[in-house]
């Protein structure tokens, strides 16, 4: 059996559903930030087949996914960072108890 673009396709989307089904459902934090991380990966894994697959001169997919990974990568921090002062004052992880933000 040869591995094609639909294998790909349909790994990247359904890493993509896990993290929109865990960001939608879950009501803690952490919980969710994760569940963010899955949706960029599920979308850098797309970026790296449309550039193995179809972009065989210019490497944008790869450069594209390169810069995703490192604004993901700031993104989790600044969250987790905003989490923490957010958890000093009410100290709870259930994402109900911060409807005043």
């Amino acid at each position: 059996m040869e591995i094609t673009i639909y294998h790909y396709l349909a790994l990247g989307l359904a890493v993509f559903v896990l993290g929109i089904a865990g960001s939608i459902m879950s009501k803690h934090v952490i919980k969710m930030l994760i569940s963010i991380e899955f949706i960029l990966t599920g979308v850098n894994i797309n970026f790296v087949t449309f550039a193995s697959f179809c972009d065989n001169v210019n490497f944008n997919g790869y450069i594209f996914t390169l810069f995703y990974t490192a604004i993901g990568a700031v993104e989790f921090a600044l969250a987790l960072y905003i989490f923490y002062l957010m958890y000093r004052s009410k100290k709870t992880e259930n994402i109900d108890k911060y409807g005043e933000l």
